[in-house]
């Protein structure tokens, strides 16, 4: 028996199941790709979430790219990257077709490229490692390169091309979703909740105000299954007892978006420029998404001078017409890293809770396959082998620490 049946709590719905109440408590790309499943199965779905849609979701670059995450040597997570890469043109089909928006989905690939010999070095390693894991990749001169993207730098020197890397319109997969969702009938109520629990079990929500003495009175939204999926705040959220709260930590990211860039370039590009590494990723509607950093700084928004001018500066050495384009945005948010940088998906072993966080630097690429796997989870149905190294009871205590009300 795995430790995601030992802990589960047997919820069977053979068919349209209303009277399973589900509240989700995080309304980002993940928390709405579970809702959007879940309430398509019957289920009466629940989200919960103070500015839903405008966390890491909001600022995500979008990028559908597990292959060229492959470099960070995680054999699970890049298999289910590439299971979820390969369910993102279904995913994205079926949301359109529920929503009446298109989010956006381009597949002509990346490319991934060096200026110096130390950055050639690197490339020629990551070609290696993908050669062994057998993924789709072409080492391409700087003049091929620039056939395909004639935008790029006449200075580059080596080239990766990456045909199984793709991206989506992270703004529209949102907006998609909460169509999606609420035709579905799910609703979403736009508040901080806490978990409450009774017995030893989640129960359901309670919303939770900082400082307010009365949000212990405040209604309950009663539920059978409580799902976490608060990105970055997930260890934070009020009532959860220890074995439920996981080490999920802010991974601050800033990011840049520029307008003005239709026909510059058809594909996402990742450069290392002398060891600088930035991507950048092309939209439909002419805008250009540069990004991002990654500090370990805590839950720090803040914009800053030196991230937006590294950003830049890398970028126009990339592409120098990026120099011309009209700069309209620059924001900061936190995506939720673990440990081991996978996501959490799974029972948890106070009964009725589930998580699904964690999802670090893929959380739109991994929408698809956590959705299903939640929605089998619910289910009861047989997981895919790729979400079993991801059950968060590879960080769980005991469950004897289960208290009941909102801490």
């Amino acid at each position: 028996m795995t430790d995601a049946h030992r802990f589960r709590t047997k919820v069977h719905m053979p068919g349209k199941r209303p009277d399973v109440r589900v509240a989700v408590i995080g309304g980002g790309v993940i928390g709405l790709s579970i809702a959007w499943a879940l309430a398509q199965d019957g289920c009466a779905v629940e989200i919960h979430d103070d500015q839903p849609g405008l966390g890491a979701s909001h600022a995500a670059a979008g990028m559908l790219a597990p292959v060229c995450e492959a470099a960070y040597e995680e054999p699970e997570l890049l298999a289910l990257g590439l299971a979820s890469v390969l369910a993102w043109p279904e995913f994205a089909a079926r949301l359109t077709q529920a929503s009446g928006v298109d989010v956006g989905l381009r597949e002509q690939g990346a490319l991934w490229v060096g200026f110096d010999t130390d950055d050639a070095i690197g490339l020629g390693r990551v070609a290696d490692l993908l050669a062994r894991h057998d993924l789709q990749h072409h080492r391409l001169s700087s003049r091929e390169a620039r056939a395909l993207e004639p935008a790029l730098s006449p200075r580059i020197s080596s080239a990766l091309q990456v045909p199984g890397d793709h991206s989506v319109d992270n703004r529209l997969v949102v907006r998609a979703l909460f169509a999606a969702a609420e035709r579905a009938g799910v609703r979403i109520h736009r508040q901080r909740v806490g978990l409450v629990t009774v017995d030893g079990r989640a129960v359901g929500v309670r919303r939770v105000d900082v400082g307010d003495l009365t949000s212990r009175m405040a209604p309950v939204h009663d539920a059978d299954l409580v799902i976490l999926a608060a990105g970055d705040g997930s260890a934070h959220v009020p009532g959860l007892p220890d074995c439920a709260r996981y080490p999920v930590r802010p991974v601050k990211g800033q990011i840049l978006r520029l307008a003005g860039a239709i026909g510059l370039m058809e594909r996402t590009v990742r450069a290392t420029v002398h060891g600088e590494k930035v991507y950048l990723v092309p939209r439909g509607n002419g805008e250009l998404v540069v990004g991002a950093t990654m500090e370990e700084v805590g839950a720090d928004l803040t914009v800053t001078a030196g991230a937006a001018h590294h950003l830049l500066r890398t970028a126009i050495e990339v592409v120098p017409e990026v120099a011309e384009l009209e700069l309209v945005e620059a924001l900061a948010r936190c995506r939720p890293g673990t440990p081991d940088n996978g996501p959490l998906i799974g029972y948890t072993p106070l009964p009725g809770l589930l998580v699904a966080t964690g999802h670090g630097r893929g959380g739109v690429l991994l929408a698809p396959t956590t959705s299903d796997a939640l929605h089998r989870l619910v289910s009861d149905l047989p997981m895919s082998e790729v979400i079993e190294p991801f059950a968060p009871q590879r960080f769980s205590r005991s469950a004897h620490d289960v208290t009941e009300g909102i801490a």
